[in-house]
């Protein structure tokens, strides 16, 4: 293909890619602030989205079966805290609260988990949209990566350092959840392991309306770079 053609097929791309990526934000957890020292108790609230369109009365929480379990915020994926638990129990689980009143399906959750050693491995979404009066599972018995575990080819969750695709979930086409006063998105472990194996998550987002994948966004990229080369 000559420059010109592949100028014209790389304008194509980010043309499609810009459509795709017409995605809002609706809310978005990205944990800028720890958990107080010594915060233990079954349930914990770490409290309302810090990022998207639709905040207000939005929250994160948790709850675990066993009341010895601590609430603490080690490194995130990328970014300086998480949220993290021990103790966990067959059903313990993170939960996301927000209201999709004027957001158009679909709906897509994401967001990056990850656990130590003896931590649980295996976990399932659930979601109600009628206050938490009923679960439906939208993903069920997906595993979860030690980051920095053998063979895994992952390092360990820092502050600097963002990992893609090793530690994401994401849930996409959540028609049920579009436009509705009371989405609720549980992340529940499905096994009971050690006391001291921990489980945490970081940059919990959902939203609305198309979100762009790691592939098109890199052709976006090499279309600005054959842009940059023709001039």
């Amino acid at each position: 293909m000559n420059t010109r053609s592949l100028v014209a097929a790389s304008l194509i791309t980010a043309g499609a890619v810009s459509m795709s990526a017409s995605a809002a934000l609706v809310a978005g957890w990205s944990m800028p602030t720890a958990v107080a020292a010594a915060t233990t108790g079954s349930n914990y609230t770490y409290g309302a989205a810090d990022l998207g369109e639709a905040t207000a009365g939005t929250s994160l929480s948790g709850y675990h079966f066993l009341a010895a379990t601590t609430w603490s915020s080690p490194a995130g994926n990328g970014s300086t805290y998480s949220l993290s638990s021990n103790n966990w129990t067959t059903g313990d689980y993170y939960q996301v609260s927000l209201s999709t009143t004027g957001y158009a399906d679909p709906i897509t959750l994401s967001f990056d988990q990850t656990r130590s050693g003896t931590g649980p491995a295996t976990f399932n979404v659930l979601m109600s949209v009628d206050g938490g009066a009923s679960f439906t599972t939208v993903l069920a018995s997906y595993a979860v990566v030690q980051a920095g575990g053998a063979s895994t080819g992952t390092t360990s969750w820092n502050s600097v350092t963002n990992q893609p695709t090793a530690f994401t979930t994401t849930v996409s086409g959540l028609s049920a959840a579009a436009g509705q006063a009371s989405v609720i998105f549980r992340i529940q472990s499905t096994v009971t392991t050690a006391a001291a194996g921990t489980n945490r998550v970081d940059n919990i987002n959902v939203y609305s309306g198309a979100v762009p994948t790691p592939g098109a966004i890199a052709l976006l990229g090499v279309a600005g770079l054959v842009g940059r080369r023709r001039r």
